[in-house]
């Protein structure tokens, strides 16, 4: 109930139900599409879209426990550590692009649609929750600390979803096997010096992702033309 509260007091009540109702719809289109078809490999999306609603739900708690009680607390650092931890899961989506370039599939346009839906989805998802994040570092080291705060996690991203899609990590491998993970990390570090590719891949999805919330954050600012009375 008390997370409920804080998703759609007014603030952010009209993202809140703009996502819900995206949310749902995906979910609907991915159920009609394995009813049709007979096949339920597009249920992958539903969890993923699962994912990418955890961060914000993170960012909200963290948002909350910041206004409570001002400063540093070891509640509010628990939240901001699992909404960064949990942050790629919401641009991940986009590359489940790959599920219809690498094979040829009878229903290649639908498929894609639905993907997109999806990614936009689960990405306006990871705008809130970095927007929410991105005003606590504000009102703790300022505008400037903002937005490297921005960079940062953009660049932090590309690297995780680079270890999600190409060597298969989620971000609770963390508790379950770090041994593994930071193997894995040791195991990209080395690889840009033979391989630029996967050190390109995560460089151009950060680009992508801190572009794209340079243009979204635009946004919040644009304001309602106001009609000129007419002239008598």
């Amino acid at each position: 109930m008390r997370l409920f509260e804080l998703a759609f007091k007014r603030e952010t009540a009209m993202p809140m139900l703009a996502l819900t109702f995206a949310s749902a719809a995906c979910v609907a289109l991915v159920a009609a599409r394995i009813f049709w078809t007979g096949n339920v490999y597009s249920a992958f999306l539903i969890w993923n879209l699962f994912l990418a609603w955890l961060p914000l739900i993170f960012s909200l708690l963290a948002c909350d426990h910041y206004r409570s009680a001002p400063g540093w607390n070891w509640r509010f650092f628990g939240f901001a550590g699992a909404w960064l931890l949990f942050f790629p899961n919401a641009p991940y989506i986009f590359t489940d692009l790959i599920h219809v370039t690498s094979h040829i599939y009878p229903h290649f346009w639908m498929d894609m649609i639905l993907i997109l839906l999806c990614a936009l989805t689960g990405f306006v998802l990871g705008f809130v929750s970095l927007f929410l994040m991105q005003s606590v570092v504000r009102a703790m080291f300022g505008q400037l600390a903002g937005w490297i705060f921005i960079a940062a996690t953009a660049g932090l991203s590309g690297i995780g979803i680079y270890l999600g899609r190409f060597m298969r990590f989620n971000s609770w491998d963390v508790l379950v096997q770090p041994v593994k993970l930071y193997h894995g990390i040791g195991t990209w570090m080395a690889e840009p010096l033979a391989n630029p590719k996967s050190l390109g891949f995560p460089v151009m999805f950060a680009t992508f992702l801190f572009i794209a919330y340079v243009m979204l954050y635009a946004l919040t600012h644009l304001k309602h033309a106001q009609p000129q009375e007419s002239l008598r």
